[in-house]
């Protein structure tokens, strides 16, 4: 049996090669998935819902199989964009600028690799984001 909120390996692995890169951040067990953090800031939290939870996401979207979601920060201006347009991106319950993501066969993960490099930005300190190069426009 596994344990709440196991993600499966193949995603984790992809979010791990994103994250490798981001100056100082760190991977841990989360209260329910996993994490990636810089210093005591969370950048990414991965984890697969279990229905009789009350975590907050769009129900109405999932199907026979519990999701795997993942949340992070992005830049204020980018919320809305990237929310309005609906799946597979939602606004999370909390925080102003957090928003959450469902993670399958569908996910383009050169754009969560950006999202995330975006979500680190945002949560480390500005001489570490320094180091990180913006993406090309």
């Amino acid at each position: 049996m596994s344990a709440p909120g196991d993600v499966r390996p193949e995603i984790l692995d992809r979010l791990r090669a994103s994250c490798r890169g981001l100056p100082e951040t760190y991977e841990e067990p989360a209260w329910i998935g996993v994490r990636w953090r810089i210093r005591q800031r969370t950048v990414a939290h991965v984890y697969t819902a279990e229905p009789e939870r009350s975590l907050a996401y769009p129900r109405h979207l999932v199907t026979d199989e519990p999701p795997t979601l993942m949340t992070f920060r992005v830049p204020a201006d980018d919320l809305l964009g990237l929310t309005s347009s609906g799946f597979p991106f939602f606004r999370a319950g909390w925080g102003a600028n957090v928003v959450g993501v469902f993670l399958g066969d569908h996910t383009d993960w050169s754009e969560i690799a950006e999202l995330l490099t975006d979500s680190y930005r945002e949560m480390a300190p500005r001489f570490l984001a320094a180091r990180v190069p913006l993406p090309p426009e």
